[in-house]
Formats: C-alpha cells, structure tokens, sequence
C-alpha cells in the first residue's frame, strides 16, 4: 500500500470501504480532510500557518459507523488520535473533567505512539543488550564489576526538601556490581558465548531467576497538592521530581522469558531520547492530531431553552477555544490546536446543529449526514468487510476445532431479525448484530469444546433461537 500521505481521496475511500459500509458522503469528507492535510504541508511556511483544519460534523443514529470512520482514518493516516465523550466535560466552575484535559489527553496519545515507533527502531538493540544482561545473572562469575552510581541531586533536594529524601531507600548493589570475574578473560568469554546462545534460542526460559527492578520513588502523601485528572496538578509534580529521587531496587523472582523482556524495555529506555520523542509528539499531535468529540448533540442547549442542563451552553463555549486555536500547557511542554482536526459526532434526535452556539456552529464547517443502516447493509456487515463478524465467530469457534457453516438465508435472517428490533425498540444500528448472533451462537460456543466438528447454521435455526424473542417486544428489549 502507498504511503499515507501520497493516498488521494478516491484511494482512501477505497480504504475505508474495507471496514466500513456505506456512509459514502462521510467517508468522502474524511478523506478530503486527511488529502487537505498533505496539500498544507507542501504550501510556503508563510501560507501554510493561514490554512485551517476544516473541521466535520458528523450528523446520524448510533451505530452506523460515526466512531469507526474517524478511528480508520487516524489509523490510515498513522496521526494520534482521541476519542473523548462531550458530556464528561463541564463547564469551568463545576465539578467534571475541563476541556483542556482533551489536549493533554491527546498529547499523551502521541507521546505513546512516538515511543513506540522508537521501540521498535532499537529493539534488536535492546534485545542483544536484555540477553547480555539475563547471562550475567545466570554466570555473575563471568561479568566484569560495574561501578556503582549514585544519583547526583539527592543531596541537593534533600537539603530543600528535608526528611523527605532522608527517608528514602539507597539503591542496593546489584549482582552484578558486586561479582568478580573468577575465569581467564577466554574462558568467561566461551561460557558467556555458550550461554547468550541458549538463552537466544530459548533453553533457559522458564527456569527462575531473581532479578533486582528499578522503581521511581514516590514523594510522601501530602507533600504535593492533588490536581484535575489529566492535567498539570500533583500527578505530574510528584512523576517529575521523583525522577529525581534514588531508584529503589526491589528483587523478584522471574522467569527468563520475562526478564528478556523487563531488560529489553529497560534497554529499549536508556537508548531513546525522550526529550527528541516529546518533541516530536507535540509537533506530530499539533499538526496531524485528530479529537472526535462524541455526543456532542447532548450539550447542545441554547440560553433561555427551557430544560437544558446549567452547564451546557458553558462547555460548548469552553469546547471553542480549543477548536479555534489556542496553546495549551501538557506536562511534556506547550501544544497548539491550530492544526489539530476535530471531528465531532452526535445523533440529534432531541436536538439540532443549530442548538450548538453560533460561534462553535461556525468552527465546524463540514456537514455530513450519516444514513441509517438497512437489513441489506446488515448482511454486508456480517459478510464483506476484512473486520466481518460473520468471519469472527468462525475464527472464534475454529480454534475448539469447530468448522462454523453459516448459510446465505441465515445471514439474511440474522440481518432482518436484527432490522427488525431496531424498529421495534432502540435503534442501535449496527451495535445490534453483536446481541443478536451472540443469542444465535450462546449453545454452540458453549459445547464447542466437548464436541468439535462442523456445524450448520441455516435460517431455520436462527428462527429457532430467535423468533420468540423478536415477536415479543418486552423480551427483545431486555435480551437483544
């Protein structure tokens, strides 16, 4: 496949048709908005900070895609990405999440995904440097003595800080700190050679080893404030200086497969610049971000409206900033929204677009309506995509030894039984199948184990598991 960014509309379309069915006016949007984003980079410096996200409203029932869209396209696009839901923010002043914490969430996201990216850059690295470690412990005699470190601003801090840093642990000396070559220099060398093969190809992994792991010393309770989740209170004081605390050293028991693995993130750690990583998260975050704000239909509320709650119209005022462009201050430094593309979704059955502020109405140019799904997009669900559910349950069952034939006229079945309790009840789109097939298949995955072989799923043994439910409102309601 090309580089995401040399994708054209048509191309990622074609992408998202993959996983996603229907919805041609949504996927079409995205995907001009994800192209816009290629055509500003290659603009003049002086244009290109001009040049605005043009931010989507997506406007349809659940279930039919909203949420997948915009993670498919984030995913495609390789940016980091957030999915946050409108009504866990309330306006400033009120007890809730503030909508800053959506930046700083974001950020988050793609300090992770960098860091990653980096892992997997020095992970042979890390690997050879995680086997060299586990055969020092398993042959100390063969190791040369390391000298033991001390942390240089522990007695800085302790002097400002006091007992705080009197009473924390000193670092114990490791075994290999402490061991001394007892073997000629080609003798320890034939061992260590001999013993990094078998550990590589696997002999050692499940016998024992006690390992000694480094964990960040916590400041006293109390000695630092608390702070709103997610934003620059006492979580983030207390991770940065205890940074600056002495690693205390605890001892576990451990296979060698898992202490292969602990060195290797241990390794991986010391050999990744996290300052270049944050650097480039906030630059990645600015530029290619993307927040979809679920539920935005349930603050839309405008002043004098009888009913809606205080904070409504508040938070959609505290939303506008951020949608607009403003800096907001995370613990890994400074993040600008001005480029961030925000994707914003809701159902408005109750409400309308027009019951949004004029302001925050304005900062989502986009419209998109999203349709309804019908008992034939149903059936393609459950068939055609790489993602199909149909194809789930297979792989599920066939990992009992179960060979799952589900019949063309099950599949019909299953997708008017489920078009039909979304009439009847709650229309939940797509998020139906799952309930449905789940009742469909309860008896075969549970005797799956016992009995194995092929089995047939034909229409008849759906109407068989479903049709007394689907006829009765009451139970479909509380079953499927």
């Amino acid at each position: 496949m090309k580089n995401a960014q040399d994708l054209t509309p048509r191309e990622i379309v074609a992408e998202l048709d993959r996983y996603i069915v229907g919805q041609g006016d949504a996927k079409r949007a995205v995907a001009v908005a994800m192209r816009n984003r290629y055509r500003r980079e290659r603009l003049p410096e002086h244009v290109r900070k001009e040049v605005a996200p043009k931010n989507i409203l997506m406007i349809g029932p659940t279930g039919v895609g909203k949420t997948e869209i915009a993670r498919r396209l984030a995913s495609l696009a390789g940016a980091p990405f957030l999915k946050v839901e409108a009504t866990k923010y309330t306006e400033v002043g009120y007890v809730g999440r503030d909508v800053e914490s959506m930046v700083r969430d974001l950020a988050e996201a793609a300090v992770r995904m960098v860091s990653d990216e980096r892992r997997s850059d020095v992970r042979e690295a890390a690997d050879a440097s995680a086997v060299e470690r586990v055969v020092d412990v398993l042959h100390p005699e063969t190791t040369a003595p390391q000298p033991q470190q001390s942390n240089p601003f522990a007695a800085s801090f302790g002097s400002i800080f006091g007992n705080a840093f009197a009473n924390q642990p000193q670092p114990a000396q490791s075994a290999t700190q402490t061991a001394s070559r007892t073997l000629p220099d080609d003798e320890a060398a034939r061992v260590r050679a001999t013993a990094k093969a078998d550990v590589e190809r696997g002999f050692y992994d499940v016998r024992l080893i006690e390992i000694e792991i480094e964990e960040a010393a916590q400041l006293p309770i109390g000695m630092i404030g608390g702070g709103e989740p997610g934003g620059m209170g006492g979580g983030d004081m207390s991770e940065m200086l205890g940074g600056l605390l002495p690693k205390k050293r605890v001892k576990k028991k451990v296979t060698v497969a898992d202490a292969r693995r602990i060195f290797a993130q241990q390794e991986a750690d010391k050999l990744i610049d996290m300052d270049a990583v944050k650097r480039e998260a906030l630059r990645r975050a600015g530029d290619h971000g993307i927040v979809f704000i679920d539920e935005i239909d349930k603050v839309a509320g405008r002043e004098g409206q009888r009913g809606p709650d205080v904070s409504r119209e508040g938070v959609q005022r505290d939303i506008l900033p951020i949608v607009e462009g403003s800096t907001v201050q995370t613990k890994h430094g400074p993040l600008a929204t001005d480029h961030v593309l925000f994707i914003a979704a809701g159902a408005f059955h109750v409400s309308k677009p027009s019951d949004l502020i004029p302001e925050l109405q304005g900062r989502f140019p986009v419209r998109v309506e999203l349709d309804s799904l019908t008992a034939a997009d149903f059936e393609i669900i459950l068939t055609q995509p790489e993602n199909a559910l149909i194809g789930q349950y297979k792989a599920l069952l066939g990992a009992d030894g179960v060979d799952l034939d589900v019949t063309v006229d099950a599949i019909s079945e299953i997708a008017q039984i489920a078009m039909r309790v979304n009439e009847q009840t709650e229309n939940i789109g797509a998020r139906r199948l799952h309930t449905v097939l789940e009742r469909v298949l309860d008896e075969i995955a549970f005797r799956a184990p016992e009995e194995g072989g092929k089995i047939l799923i034909d229409a008849a043994y759906v109407r068989e598991r479903l049709e007394a439910i689907a006829g009765n409102s009451d139970l479909s309601s509380y079953i499927l």
